[in-house]
């Protein structure tokens, strides 16, 4: 079995990301063999709060050139989780 720390790499906070966070929805960036079930027992693992529902997706890495060299970005996985009504909120993103 992986463990959580492998599966949830950071988080991620953006402008977006943060308007989320008032409805108890918080952005990671997971490993991109991870499916929803394992990112919701790590985020549970890690946290110790109930996870409601996870969504998914794949990011393609972009084109990036360099002088003459071209080569591209690697592909990551973002996960989106929504915690339910009676978790707590998580202090990790507090400011």
């Amino acid at each position: 079995m992986k463990e959580p720390r492998d599966i949830i790499k950071r988080p991620v906070i953006t402008e977006q990301s943060a308007d989320l966070m008032g409805e108890k929805k918080y952005t990671f960036e997971v490993s991109p063999k991870a499916n929803k079930t394992e990112i919701k027992v790590a985020v549970e693992d890690i946290f110790g709060v109930s996870v409601d529902s996870v969504k998914t997706m794949n990011l393609k890495g972009k084109f990036k050139r360099m002088g003459r060299y071209g080569g591209y970005r690697s592909d990551r996985k973002k996960a989106i989780v929504k915690l339910t009504e009676d978790s707590k909120e998580l202090e990790f993103f507090e400011v």
